[in-house]
Order: structure tokens, then C-alpha cells, then sequence
């Protein structure tokens, strides 16, 4: 008894412990990832610039798959179990996170299509929305994918194949296709349109082809997928630097003899009276019945506007940073180019490298240019000024102000990179009759929750559960039967658990339920394979997991009996309801929790905008005002015990009152008016208590997730109890006439 009684105390205080600081982890781990995100939304990083996922609460189960599939770190994250979109800056497009998902919660969207004025309004044929015969492919459509490129190229080759084999060709002088770039989109193009023999011609402004990847940094990865170029195959390899990449388009493009014209700048078009487009470039113009626009979306570089920016050593892009050593060198810019360049300078030899940012934080680069430049910081190969700006570039030196001008800086210089992006080419577009109104965007909807898709699982529970009901009943003579008369029923062959239907039944359910645990092996992110969707998968393990349970009962002849066969029939009722269970119910806790935190987020954009109102004085009060109160927030949501949340909850909110007593009286002596400081005691309220009851579903969450690992346990347990039931029923079932579950 002793001896069990210590064991039993080791074990539970271990078991506890361990319980405790994966907790406490946990909690850590999500107080950064919402400090991330409160960072970006104040920062404007919380969204992508194009596309971006957004993800239905109702529909989150937590599983974190998106996280796994996503290839780019930090873009998702689990908070209060659910999935949270931390940094949709760092999103690019590759949707692999709503491929992934198997509920349907996500989908990967470009941002505020019903305000925006530079996305182009094109068709499902992206053809231009009032200009017949006129096509956009690539960047310039707002998808930033090489492979989206590819397949925009090729499938407007293929629509303008299409619409002249439907039609008629009159005038052999005039070129089926003209299409402007020499890109991905632009080359992929024109590969379709010369397997589909089409009278075409390529050009583009830059003597070399590969437009904008042909002007990043040496071996700069420019594709991490395959992708099928037309003429060529599969691309298998699963990432392609830009050399490679510029070598096998300047291959294919000798191989098969494309018409691609080069140094040609293209300054519009216009329709003539026979409803042919006339693309004027900088030698000349082309007559073509279709137009394919494949510009991309940088369009010019984005300009300082300060004096000295005409100067010599000032550039807008670095191709070979080996070129420059023994230079003192300045790169102004936020994203990933810029800071690409940034760390290749600083890697050659005896270079002075400072890197200028407007901005408080880089929060668009990739995870692993941040990891990079955390090492180049640490090892002191460059520096960086945030929140600074260029004031004056002269001969030998340049001139920053940095924190809002509160400080100014001299840095000798040699060179300047300005990679600060690219205003799209919409003026350019739209004389050439490309519309941006968001008035003619058809089909735009505004994404939001759904539902969890309840009524569907249920129709179909419903519907099989029915179809069992109905064969139950044909045979109810049969099943009604006791134990005892069953065996001299004509029926008793053929429905009893040994033998004819009734043994196909266990043999299905066994099947059903290793399909039904397949699904598991499936979603880890450990065994990747690509026999269907996770999406079918997770459909397909509701439906076997509801017919497993089925089968068995008609497998027990409706009489489930005191037997490993019975227990395993008990299990499998068990795992279907705390698997309901956790599909549904526990889902609303975690939606609860993160609305919560929507709701301190909207609270911190309120006390924010305060904070822009004013004096200079007044703005850093209210500032000093937003930073304490959120200190306490945080301190009570994510640092306190849940009896002290307890405690604050039904009253006992000391500092809160001292905080906010003291915050008044410097209010009143800043001279912030009564209203204002009302307002501001009613939101720091507002955000003290929305804290606590996030904090307090949290709690709730954390208790719930033990019913996943109960559920979990009870599957391992059917499936042993179903291991020995076959064993036991191969070997000894013959000598039983009424054997089975």
C-alpha cells in the first residue's frame, strides 16, 4: 500500500508539474504572438498589401495544419487554439494553407477589392473589363506567384487561340497576339502561343528576358514549387535561383525561335476603326487583334523627391553586390529587396553598410531574412536607423533625420540604393483601356464566418443513420428476437454476426475504422502524401466514423453483448460523441476567446486614434495612457493566477482604480478635457475586464483540450479491444454458434 500510495504521489505531482509549465508555455508563447499582431495592425502589417488569408472562427478547429502547410514563418499562428492571421504581410499568395485546411476555414483573398483603385477589373478570362480582345497576366493582376504568372501566360495564349479558331482571320499582316513583357507571365505566353501557332511578337523594355526576377540579387530563390511551362514540361525542382531560372527561359526561348523584341518601351495602344490594337512602343507600333499586357506591377521606382537624388552613385537596383568593396554605402527601404541588398553588400569586403528604414520595425520581410539580418546585426556587418529618412543626398556624404526628425545624422557615403518599391503602372494602363473602378468589380463579397457546417454533418448523419433504421426494420422480424429463438429463424444465416451479412459487417466496420484512423496520418504534418485533399480526408473521416458505428450494430445483430466485441461496440459509441463533441461544442470557446481579443484589438485602435489628438504634450499622455493600462492588461490576462482573475473579476481591481485615479489627475494637469478623460477611463474599463473574460475562456479552453487527449485514448483503446475481438473470433468463433460482438 505504501509503495503505491508514493508512486501514485510521484506520478500525479510529476504529471502536474509537467501540466504546469507546458502551460505556462503555452500562455508565453501566445502573449508574443499577440503582441506581434498588436504590432502590426498599429504598424499596418496585419494585412498583406495583396493577397492575405482570412480565417472563419466558426469553422477553426485548431488542428494548426495551415501553420505546418504555410511556407512562410509567422504568418499563422495558434492563439486560444485557433488560427490567427499574426503577419499577413509576409503572406505570398501560395494559399497552401487553405489547400490544407480541413474545414473549409480559410481562403486566401486579396484585401479591400471593394475600395481599391490599383487592382485592374478583368473577367474570368482576365480579359479587361470593356475592352474586348485586351489581357492582363501576372504581377500586374496583383498576384505576385511566379507559377500564378505561368499559368495566367498560358491560359491567355489559350483564350486567344480559342476565340480565332471560333472566329476568322482577315488580314495576314495583322499578328494574332502582341504581348508586352518579356516576364514569367510574358514568356509563358509566348511558349503557349508558339505551340499554338500563332503569328505573335514578345517585347519588353530590358534587352535581357525575365523582367523584374532578372533583376534581383545573384542567386536570389525565385520559385520554391513546381510549375508546367508550356514546350518544356515540369519544372520538378523544388526551388529555382534566378540564374536558373533566366538560363532555362533564355533556352527555350533560342530553342524555339520566339519573337522576342528587346530595349522596346511601351507607351500604350489604341483601337482602330477595325477594332484591331495599335501598341505604340519606343520603335515603332504593332497591329495585333489581342493584347496581352504582362508589365508586372512595379512600374517606375518610387523616388526619394530629395535634393541630390539626380546623382551618379544613386541607384534603384542591386543585381551583383560583389561589385562593390571598400564602400560606404547607404540602402533606404523596409522590404525584402531591401534588406536582401543590404546583407549582400555587407557581406563583401570591407564595406560600410546602413540600412534606413522609415519605420519602427521590419515587419513585410520573410522569416528568413529577419533570421539573417538578426545574424548580420549580431556580428555588426551593418547597421540600421529605423524611423529615419533621407533629407539630402550630396557627393560625399548623406543626410537622415531620424526618431520624426528629433535627431539629424551625417553619414559619409559612396553609394545609395533606394528600394523603396514601385508605383504600379495604373495611369499607363488605364489610357490604354484597363478600368479600376471597384464600381465594376462583379462578384466581390466580403468574407466572414460561415458557420461550422453543423447542418451538413447532420444531414448526413441523419441520412445514413436512416438507412440503418430502414434495413433494421425489413428485418425486424429477426432482430427482435431473443438470443435463445434467433438460431432457428430463417434469417439467422444471414444476419448473424458469424457468418453472411452480418460477418461482412464486422469485416466493414474494421475497414471503415482503419480508413477512419488513416485520416490521422493524413493531417500530421510527419507523413505528407497527396493520395486527396485534407479537405475529403476530413469529410471522409465523419462519414466512416458514423458508418463504422452503424456496421458494427448491424454487426451485433442489433444486441451488442457483455464481450470484448461489445466493450469495442462501447468504445467506438464514446469516440463518435467526445469526437462530436470536440468537432462542435469545444470549437465555440476558442471562437469566444479570440473575440475577445478582437475586441481588445478594436480598443486599442480607439485609444490609439486618442493618441493623435492634441497638443504634442497631450499625444504622449494619451500614448503614456495606452502603454499603462495595456502593461495592466496583459499582466492580467496572460501573467495572473486564475484565482487572482477570479478576484479582479468580481470586484477586487485595485491597481486598475490606483492606475486610473493617478492617470486622471496628470490628465487634468495636461489640460485634457473632462470629456476626453471620461472617455479614456471608460475604454481602459472596457480593456481591463474584455482581458479578464478572454483570460477566463482561455482557462475554459485549457480544461476542454482534455477531452481531445480522452477521445485520443478511448481510439487507442477500441482499437485494441477490435484487435483482440478478431483475433478471438478467428480463433474460436467457428465453436460458437451465436458468436460475435
Amino acid at each position: 500500500m505504501s509503495w503505491t500510495l508514493l508512486v501514485g504521489v510521484v506520478f500525479v505531482l510529476g504529471l502536474s508539474l509537467f501540466g504546469a509549465v507546458s502551460r505556462r508555455r503555452e500562455l508565453a508563447r501566445m502573449e508574443r504572438e499577440v503582441g506581434v499582431r498588436e504590432r502590426g495592425i498599429s504598424q499596418g502589417s496585419a494585412e498583406s498589401q495583396l493577397q492575405h488569408p482570412v480565417v472563419d472562427l466558426t469553422r477553426c478547429l485548431g488542428c494548426s495544419t495551415c501553420v505546418a502547410a504555410c511556407p512562410e514563418d509567422g504568418v499563422l499562428e495558434l492563439v486560444h487554439g485557433q488560427a490567427v492571421v499574426v503577419n499577413g504581410a509576409r503572406c505570398m499568395g501560395y494559399a497552401r494553407c487553405a489547400a490544407e485546411c480541413p474545414t473549409n476555414a480559410i481562403t486566401v483573398t486579396l484585401s479591400d477589392l471593394e475600395e481599391r483603385r490599383d487592382v485592374p477589373i478583368l473577367n474570368e478570362e482576365l480579359e479587361a473589363v470593356g475592352s474586348p480582345g485586351l489581357f492582363l497576366a501576372g504581377e500586374v493582376t496583383a498576384h505576385t506567384l511566379i507559377k500564378v504568372a505561368i499559368d495566367h501566360g498560358t491560359a491567355v495564349a489559350a483564350a486567344v487561340d480559342r476565340r480565332l479558331k471560333e472566329g476568322s482571320r482577315n488580314g495576314e499582316e495583322v499578328l494574332d497576339l502582341c504581348i508586352v513583357g518579356a516576364g514569367p507571365a510574358g514568356l509563358a505566353c509566348s511558349l503557349e502561343a508558339k505551340r499554338r501557332g500563332l503569328n505573335f511578337v514578345t517585347f519588353d523594355q530590358e534587352t535581357t528576358l525575365g523582367g523584374t526576377v532578372a533583376n534581383y540579387p545573384r542567386r536570389k530563390v525565385v520559385m520554391s514549387e513546381p510549375v508546367d511551362l508550356p514546350l518544356h514540361g515540369r519544372i520538378e525542382a523544388r526551388t529555382l535561383e534566378k540564374e536558373e531560372m533566366v538560363e532555362l527561359w533564355q533556352s527555350l526561348a533560342t530553342e524555339h525561335k520566339l519573337p522576342i523584341r528587346g530595349g522596346l518601351k511601351f507607351n500604350g495602344l489604341e483601337r482602330d476603326a477595325d477594332g484591331h490594337y495599335i501598341v505604340h512602343t519606343g520603335g515603332g507600333t504593332y497591329t495585333a487583334r489581342h493584347v496581352c499586357l504582362a508589365l508586372g506591377r512595379r512600374g517606375s521606382p518610387r523616388r526619394l523627391g530629395v535634393p541630390g537624388e539626380e546623382l551618379w552613385k544613386v541607384a534603384y537596383s542591386l543585381v551583383d553586390a560583389q561589385s562593390y568593396q571598400g564602400k560606404r554605402i547607404l540602402v533606404v527601404g523596409g522590404g525584402d529587396s531591401a534588406v536582401e541588398a543590404a546583407m549582400g553588400l555587407a557581406e563583401q569586403p570591407w564595406n560600410q553598410v546602413t540600412l534606413s528604414y522609415r519605420k519602427e520595425s521590419f515587419f513585410r520581410i520573410r522569416a528568413k531574412n529577419e533570421e539573417r539580418l538578426a545574424e548580420c546585426l549580431r556580428r555588426n556587418q551593418l547597421k540600421v536607423l529605423f524611423q529615419s529618412e533621407v533629407v539630402a543626398i550630396r557627393e560625399a556624404e548623406v543626410e537622415l533625420i531620424v526618431e520624426g526628425g528629433e535627431e539629424r545624422v551625417t553619414l559619409p557615403n559612396d553609394h545609395v540604393f533606394v528600394m523603396a518599391g514601385g508605383d504600379p503602372p495604373v495611369p499607363l494602363l488605364e489610357r490604354s483601356g484597363v478600368s479600376f473602378d471597384p464600381a465594376l468589380r462583379t462578384g466581390t463579397q466580403q468574407i466572414g464566418e460561415v458557420g461550422s457546417g453543423l447542418t451538413n454533418a447532420l444531414g448526413i448523419g441523419f441520412g445514413l443513420s436512416l438507412a440503418a433504421l430502414m434495413w433494421a426494420l425489413w428485418h425486424m422480424d429477426y432482430y427482435l428476437l431473443s438470443a435463445e429463438a434467433r438460431p432457428e429463424h430463417d434469417k439467422h444465416t444471414l444476419l448473424r454476426p458469424s457468418m453472411g451479412i452480418g460477418l461482412w459487417m464486422g469485416i466493414v466496420t474494421v475497414v471503415l475504422i482503419l480508413l477512419n484512423l488513416f485520416y490521422l496520418v493524413r493531417r500530421s504534418p510527419k507523413f505528407r502524401f497527396s493520395l486527396g485533399s485534407l479537405k475529403h480526408w476530413m469529410t471522409s473521416h465523419i462519414a466512416t466514423g458514423i458508418l463504422a458505428l452503424l456496421c458494427a450494430l448491424l454487426h451485433s445483430a442489433m444486441a451488442p453483448r457483455d464481450t470484448v466485441g461489445g466493450h469495442a461496440f462501447l468504445a467506438l459509441t464514446v469516440l463518435l460523441v467526445t469526437g462530436a463533441i470536440g468537432r462542435y461544442f469545444y470549437a465555440y470557446v476558442p471562437r469566444a476567446a479570440n473575440g475577445r481579443e478582437l475586441e481588445l484589438e478594436e480598443i486599442q485602435s480607439r485609444m490609439r486614434r486618442l493618441s493623435l489628438e492634441g497638443t504634442r504634450a497631450q499625444q504622449k499622455y494619451y500614448q503614456r495612457v495606452r502603454d499603462e493600462i495595456f502593461n495592466l492588461v496583459k499582466k492580467s490576462q496572460w501573467r495572473a493566477s486564475f484565482v487572482g482573475r477570479v478576484l479582479a473579476l468580481i470586484g477586487v481591481q485595485f491597481d486598475l482604480r490606483r492606475l486610473l485615479a493617478k492617470l486622471i489627475i496628470e490628465g487634468r494637469q495636461e489640460g485634457i478635457p473632462e470629456e476626453k478623460l471620461e472617455e479614456t477611463r471608460r475604454l481602459a474599463r472596457r480593456a481591463h475586464r474584455t482581458a479578464l473574460m478572454a483570460a477566463h475562456y482561455e482557462d475554459v479552453r485549457a480544461v476542454l483540450s482534455s477531452w481531445r487527449w480522452l477521445h485520443r485514448w478511448v481510439a487507442a483503446l477500441m482499437v485494441l479491444l477490435i484487435v483482440v475481438h478478431v483475433a478471438y473470433a478467428l480463433t474460436y468463433g467457428s465453436f460458437f454458434e451465436g458468436g460475435g460482438a
